[in-house]
């Protein structure tokens, strides 16, 4: 889950998120969400993802759905799923509120703060 997340936070994608379905469902154990301004960013996070997880834990989806259309990407490593999808349809079919009762997962540090610095307004300094 930690490599998916990193390779999805250096690609610069949006909330990302982590729920355990371990209790929900019975083909995998967790979710990872993230979202992406256009197709190619899409495609990017997709590519990170498949090359971060084949290098640094020798693993390969054991399916991989939505790549044609680059707007829900879906790549399935068995214990963990993780949907990249763009923005527009992350927001229409609200992945977050079908499994809002989920327990989250909390993701490392370099995620979060990415996500963090994002967010931040340009031109405003840490008053730290």
């Amino acid at each position: 889950m930690r490599i998916a997340a990193e390779a999805a936070a250096d690609k610069l994608a949006d909330d990302i998120l982590a729920y355990d379905v371990s209790e929900q469902l019975v083909i995998t154990d967790a979710f990872l969400l993230c979202s992406a301004t256009n197709d190619r960013q899409v495609r990017a996070i997709v590519d990170e993802i498949e090359d971060r997880l084949r290098i640094e834990a020798d693993a390969k989806p054991v399916r991989r759905e939505g790549e044609r259309e680059g707007r829900w990407v879906l790549l399935d490593y068995v214990d963990i799923v993780v949907h990249v999808q763009h923005e527009e349809d992350r927001t229409f079919y609200a992945l977050e509120r079908l499994w809002k009762d989920c327990p989250s997962i909390s993701l490392p540090d370099s995620v979060t703060q990415v996500a963090a610095q994002r967010a931040r307004p340009t031109g405003v300094e840490d008053a730290s």
